[in-house]
Order: structure tokens, then sequence, then C-alpha cells
């Protein structure tokens, strides 16, 4: 019995030992992140779409992936949301809240991974990726080598050749690619174009269009929105022929590839606010052998500052301490997760001009958003205005409604609370309505925990809201971008690197080409 003992133990530890041995063996996990530059979910053919066939190579993904119903970015604007990929910590954390870099040493997802012997590669938005100047990626392209961000055969191309770098250096990757479409200016079939940029595989008309929720149905809107698709439908064409360089290149088993975008689409109640169209983003993860196909989470609240703890455990190297955002492997897995039932978002600084704070709480039923800011003479701007908000602002002089919509977007009002199940576009603020003090106040009480547990120094100003004089003083002593580092823009990019204020002269521009078209 003793020797049966002995035996046994020895081919139990042999079989453990051949285990190791096999996964050692096994070639490190790549890691190919592709993310849009302003892409609503409204638009997705497997998501909220309304319009067919707007993406098919995203929707084909989307048949290979997990994809998350609760997916989110935690800051709205192209900058400060791709720091948050880039250090897995909130804005406050990071000290990269506006257009700026860091202003001190910690570790970033990019740095990791190549000092862990990954090969690194970015293509597209290399400033507003790589908030730690001091970094040199080992392969790197940028806006003018790709059609002004615009053109799929060069994305391919330039994929096609890191991938085979990858192989002949026989080193695993992290490639972060991020298409320069649907981001303003959209695809004008009748408009200038762009240096490189290409014509997308499927043109949209503005009878096709369906308005989202949060915008009027307005002949403008329609025309510009159709243009927006455009951009989208070139999106998705960038995403295909990436994916098929990754195909041809024999490394896609071994590949984990996430797809997300910066933030919701550039119009009004869109991009560079808390609202739901602004942060809930298509999110998918395909990761052979490990995510199911097709699958969808219904369930868990993610974001994307839970990116570079996903990236470590799933490649499994050490994750650095000081990160806010969580591992999501355990759901990749199709495990739960204890503490997602909300999400938080964020908005600090936009490109230019004064601190324009405002935070959110939202899950599946309510949205509270607190706009610090707000005083009822502050003039919000930004670039997500265009032909739509000047269409807007004609359309009110006659339509009360429309006016106050007008109204709202450029004051706004301290606080909002929304129910998202009865008006998703949220157009109906019940912050005043007696009925729902109890359930606001919930979501009032959960943001300042948030605020607390995560440092936010815009908790100040949330606890004096209810007076206007030291609120206006605790937004005025708000932290200032010059301490945390000098501005980073994105050199050829239209309404990135402006100040506030100046998207209202191109506005004004586009607005009158097109009366005249």
């Amino acid at each position: 019995m003793k020797i049966a003992s002995t035996l046994l133990a020895a081919l139990v530890l042999s079989s453990l030992a051949s285990l190791a041995s096999l996964r050692a063996a096994e070639p490190p996990l790549n890691v190919l992140l592709i993310t849009a530059d302003d892409l609503g979910n409204e638009v997705m053919d497997f998501l909220d779409g309304k319009v067919a066939n707007v993406t098919p190579n995203l929707s084909k993904l989307a048949t290979q992936s997990l994809s998350f119903q609760h997916g989110f970015v935690n800051n709205a604007i192209c900058c400060p949301s791709r720091s948050i990929i880039a250090t897995g910590r909130y804005g406050h954390n990071s000290g990269l809240f506006g257009f700026n870099k860091l202003p001190k040493p910690i570790p970033t997802v990019f740095g990791t991974f190549k000092n862990a012997g990954y090969l690194t590669g970015v293509l597209g938005k290399v400033s507003h990726s790589t908030p730690d100047p001091s970094f040199k990626w080992d392969f790197v392209h940028d806006y003018a080598e790709l059609g002004a961000g615009r053109s799929p055969k060069k994305y391919h191309d330039y994929a096609q050749e890191f991938f085979a770098q990858c192989k002949s250096q026989k080193k695993p990757f992290y490639f972060m690619v991020n298409s320069h479409d649907p981001h303003r200016p959209f695809y004008d079939p009748e408009g200038k174009k762009k240096n490189g940029e290409e014509v997308p595989s499927r043109l949209f008309k503005p009878e096709e269009v369906i308005v989202p929720p949060y915008l009027p149905d307005l002949p403008k809107v329609r025309i510009e929105y159709s243009h927006y698709l455009n951009s989208v439908r070139r999106l998705d064409d960038t995403v295909g022929r990436v994916l098929q360089a990754l195909e041809d290149s024999g490394l896609a088993g071994n590949t984990m590839v996430v797809f997300i975008t910066d933030n919701g689409s550039s119009f009004p109640f869109a991009k560079a606010n808390t609202y739901v169209a602004s942060n809930r983003t298509p999110m998918l993860v395909r990761w052979p052998g490990i995510t199911k196909p097709g699958s969808v989470d219904k369930t868990h609240f993610v974001s994307e500052v839970d990116f570079f703890a996903t990236f470590m455990d799933a490649t499994g190297l050490p994750l650095p301490a000081g990160l806010d955002g969580r591992s999501l492997v355990p759901l990749l897995k199709g495990g739960d997760q204890a503490g997602r039932d909300f999400v938080f978002t964020q908005i600090d600084y936009t490109i230019g001009g004064p601190a324009k704070p405002m935070r959110c709480i939202q899950d599946g039923q309510y949205a509270y958003i607190f706009n610090a800011f707000s005083d009822g003479k502050f003039k919000y701007k930004n670039n997500n205005e265009g032909l739509t908000f000047a269409a807007m602002e004609e359309a009110g002089k006659t339509d009360p409604a429309i006016q106050a919509r007008v109204e709202m977007f450029r004051h706004r009002v301290p606080q909002e609370f929304y129910d998202l199940q009865k008006d998703p576009g949220c157009l109906k603020n019940l912050i005043q309505d007696p009925s729902q003090q109890a359930v606001a106040k919930k979501y009032q009480d959960r943001l300042r925990q948030w605020m607390i547990e995560t440092h936010d120094h815009c908790l100040a100003a949330f606890d004096v809201r209810g007076n206007p004089a030291q609120l206006a003083k605790a937004v005025a002593n708000y932290p200032s971008l010059d301490k945390s580092g000098g501005l980073a823009t994105e050199a050829g990019e239209e309404g990135e690197a402006k100040p506030s204020g100046g998207d209202d002269k191109v506005a004004k521009r586009k607005a009158n080409r097109t009366e005249k078209k």
C-alpha cells in the first residue's frame, strides 16, 4: 500500500511538472487594443443601432467575442479617456484630468509591457495615447502617415508590418491601433477631403438616419448625422482590415483583441459630457479559448479603468500598485464579480478654458449628474457642436422645447437626475421632483462615497453644492492643469487642439457652407 501511494504521489508530481513545463512553453499572450475616436453606441449594429448594416466588421467581431452591455469609458474626452487606459487610474489620481502630460512618474500599461520584453506599437492618436512623453514606442505611425488617420489600407499595411516584425524578433506584443474615425470632420461626399483619406465602403443618406433620442429631428441634424455614419462605416472598414492582417500573420490564435471607443459621438449631449450617450461604449473582448464567442455580459458595469489590471492578469505580468481598476479576467472566463452595480464618470477640463467639473454615477435604472461649474452664467462650449447645434439654435427661435435644450446644453444646472428606463435620452430632469428625492439621495450618497474612496478633489465642491457662493469658490480653487504638466495636442486633427469657444466659428462656417449647397 505504501509503495502504491508513493508511486501515485510521484505520478501526480510528474504530471504537474509536465503541465508546468507545457505552460512555460506556451508563447506569451499578445494584446491588440483597437480604439475608435468619438463612436456612439447608438450606431452599432450589434448594440443599439437602428440603421442597418453600419458596422459589419465589428458585428462579426462581436460574434467571436464577449461583449459588455454595460461597458463605459470614465471620461468622455479623448485625451483624458486614453490616459485612464494608459494608467489604470482615474484622472484625479494620475494627474491626467485634461489635455496634459504625466506630472509625476507612475506605471503605464505600455511601459510595463515594454519592460517585460514585449514589442510596443501604436497607430494613430499617438500624443493622446502617450501621457508619458519620455516613453518611446518600438513601432509608431501617426496621423499624416495614416491618410489623416482615415485610410483603412494604410492601417492594414502598417499592422501587417508590425506583426511581421514581432514574428521575426520572436517577441510578444502590445499593439494599440487608434482610428481617427469617426472624429469630426465627418465624411461629406461633397466636401473637401483630407490628404490620403479613403472613401467609406458605404455612404448614407439623410433619409436613412434615425436621430438618437438626445437630439431633435431636424433636416440639418439628419444631414450631419448621415456624414457621421459615413465615418463610422470607414472606421469599421479599418477594423476589418487590421483584423485581416492579424489573421494573415498567424498570430490571431494567441492574441487578445479588445475594441472600445474613447468617448461617445461628437454631438451635443454626447461627447465631453457625462450622459449615457457620452460614456457608454461598445466593449468587445476576444480571447481565444477563454471568452465565449457571441456571449454578452448583461449584468456587470465595467469601464476602461479596468483595462490595465486586466491586461496584467491575462498575460501573467505583475500588477503595479496604485491602480484604481480591477481585472476583468473573472468575467472574461464567465464568472461573477461583486461591486459592479454602478459606474462612475467624470469631466474636469476640456481642451481649453477653466475647469468644468462634472461627476456622474449611473446604473441600469438611474443617472445622477453633478455639474460643479454650472452657475447659470458660464457658457459651456466644446468641439461637438457643428452643424447640429447651429440648427438647434436656429430652430429654437420658434420652438420653445428645442430652445430649452439649447439653454440646457449651454448652461446646465448644478444637478441632474434621470430615469434611464423611461428616458434614455436624458431629456427630463427629475432632480426637483418630490417623488424622486429619496432615490436621488441614494445616488448622491453613493457618489460621495466613491469620491472619498478615490480621493477625488471634486468632493470639496460636491459638499457645498447647495450654496452657490461656496460652490463658485470651490470651483475657482480647483486643481489647475499648470500644476499637472504641459498640454498634450494632436497635430492635424481639427477641433482637438483649439481653445474652448473656437469651435463656434467652425460650426458657423460649416453651417453657412451647407446653406449655400
